[in-house]
């Protein structure tokens, strides 16, 4: 997701830079900006100079000071873990500007328990983007018990700069769109699991039955199975509720590696993607 996030502010005109823990890992966040890209100008939606101006915004970096010791604005897509956001966080706050904007783009992880870590929560809120990212025109600007209003607004007008549709969202656990999105994916596992419908016919059903660009098997296979359990787990715990337990196909299809289309199969078998 990270990339995508560069990708669309360094397109809106920001001077960006990529961070990841080892270079291999931003280089190839770089190759998928530049697929990106690519077929946008094949298929006509993106100009070759646009493209160019696009990917000369772009640093690249392994150095976390370096990456954000001059930054108006932070945004983290680590893993869904609140110990590992916790020391990415302390470290930046570290480094970064006092008056930088702070955001994490956690789907599902509460903002106020994540806000912990920082010393100056009022400028942390949360920007979940959505995937593709250059594609998907929402943001969810979420803010917690302590970000400020001027806080909020400075994430609903980055949002728009890029193009998107922000929403405001309290904090609370799932926010708007995981909360009903995982809950209708966990539904059709559910489905699968009892042979109401194969996997095809379940999104279709969504696709063509109620104009859903994209069936939650399909959706929940670009998201990675591993990241839609472990937003089902943590909303299963927080929220007390049986309708977000995670199915046993979700869990044994996690077990044995098949996690969508990042490794090929998940409710769906990824060809040349």
């Amino acid at each position: 997701m990270g990339h995508g996030i560069a990708q669309v502010s360094a397109t809106a005109g920001y001077e960006t830079t990529l961070y990841d823990i080892d270079m291999a890992t931003v280089e190839a966040g770089l190759a998928r900006i530049r697929r990106n890209l690519d077929k946008g100008v094949e298929v006509g939606k993106v100009d070759p100079d646009d493209r160019r101006a696009t990917l000369g915004r772009l640093r690249l970096t392994s150095d976390l000071p370096r990456a954000v010791r001059e930054a108006d604005l932070v945004v983290e897509a680590a893993p869904e873990r609140i110990d590992l956001k916790h020391e990415l966080w302390r470290a930046v706050e570290r480094e970064v500007d006092e008056n930088a904007l702070l955001a994490t783009n956690t789907s599902s992880l509460s903002i106020a328990r994540l806000a912990e870590a920082l010393e100056r929560p009022e400028r942390f809120l949360g920007l979940h983007f959505f995937n593709p990212v250059h594609i998907m025109a929402l943001v969810e600007v979420v803010w917690g018990p302590r970000t400020d209003e001027a806080t909020r607004s400075d994430g609903m007008a980055f949002a728009r700069s890029l193009g998107k549709e922000p929403i405001l969202v309290k904090d609370s656990p799932g926010f708007a769109s995981s909360r009903l999105g995982v809950l209708l994916g966990l539904e059709a596992m559910r489905m699968v699991e009892e042979g109401v419908a194969s996997p095809e016919d379940i999104d279709r059903a969504m696709e063509l039955g109620y104009r859903h660009p994209m069936g939650p098997l399909k959706l929940t296979d670009l998201v990675g199975l591993d990241v839609r359990l472990s937003i089902a787990e943590y909303l299963h715990e927080t929220l007390g509720s049986e309708a977000f337990r995670p199915p046993e196909i979700l869990r044994r299809l996690v077990a044995q590696g098949k996690l969508g289309k990042k490794t090929g199969e998940g409710f769906h078998v990824w060809r040349n993607e």
